[in-house]
């Protein structure tokens, strides 16, 4: 589940290259195993702390496993982990919606997004201290176009709106906040399991067909990553 969270597109590279460089130097799988190892000690230490395992290595391989599938999108579980210190299945959730590399199989908008975004974040804070400053933004040795950080800009603001949007549509089909929320952040990310009665020991089928139609449209948006969706929709597209 690990390697298949990288981009495809490194592993031709090592092999083309016979170098592990290609994947080592690479800011975003960086980013990613380092995102994964950290969440990995954190849920393991919850688990230990608050003696949901008794003993290190049944807490380190529980841990692991859940927080590489659901970061992963993968999608399994081999335990509830709802009935875990809840800071952990909100933790999971949240992973879901990023970590995985762009060319990778996993879902969500992708851990290169969220890096650029990071640093554009960091570039406008240098930027109140010091208005004439030329700052960058750059992932590794490579200058992130302006045109690509308005591409992830107008990305993020769709996916917001969209995550919001099937969320409301799944509240006024009258089902709980917790459920409705987590279903649609599961389903627009191809995560899996959510929360609630959408959890990892439960299933969809809880949900009416309406709200089922709701979840397989998020499924579509996310899987597709919504822009190449959304555009039909557009006047624009229609015209010659």
């Amino acid at each position: 589940m690990s390697l298949a969270g990288i981009s495809f597109a490194r592993y031709f590279m090592l092999w083309r290259q016979r170098s592990f460089s290609p994947v080592v130097r690479d800011t975003e799988v960086r980013a990613y195993l380092g995102v994964l190892g950290l969440a990995t000690l954190l849920v393991m230490s919850m688990l230990l702390v608050e003696r949901v395992v008794d003993d290190f290595p049944s807490a380190i391989r529980q841990a692991a496993f859940q927080v590489v599938s659901v970061a992963t999108t993968t999608g399994y579980a081999t335990t509830d982990y709802l009935l875990w210190p809840s800071f952990v299945p909100v933790l999971l959730l949240f992973l879901g919606c990023f970590v995985s590399c762009a060319g990778s199989t996993g879902g969500g908008i992708k851990m290169v997004r969220v890096l650029v975004l990071v640093k554009v974040a960091q570039r406008e804070l240098v930027r109140i201290i010091h208005p004439r400053v030329v700052y960058p933004v750059a992932l590794g040795r490579t200058i992130v176009p302006p045109d690509i950080i308005w591409a992830v800009m107008a990305f993020m603001l769709i996916y917001g709106g969209t995550m919001v949007g099937l969320t409301m549509l799944m509240l006024a089909s009258g089902l709980d906040v917790v459920t409705a929320f987590t279903a649609i952040v599961a389903c627009l990310n191809n995560i899996g399991p959510g929360m609630g009665k959408v959890g990892p020991a439960g299933n969809y089928a809880v949900l009416s067909d309406f709200q089922i139609w709701l979840c397989s449209a998020a499924m579509l948006l996310g899987r597709l990553e919504m822009l190449s969706v959304l555009v039909l929709f557009t006047p624009q597209f229609w015209k010659r």
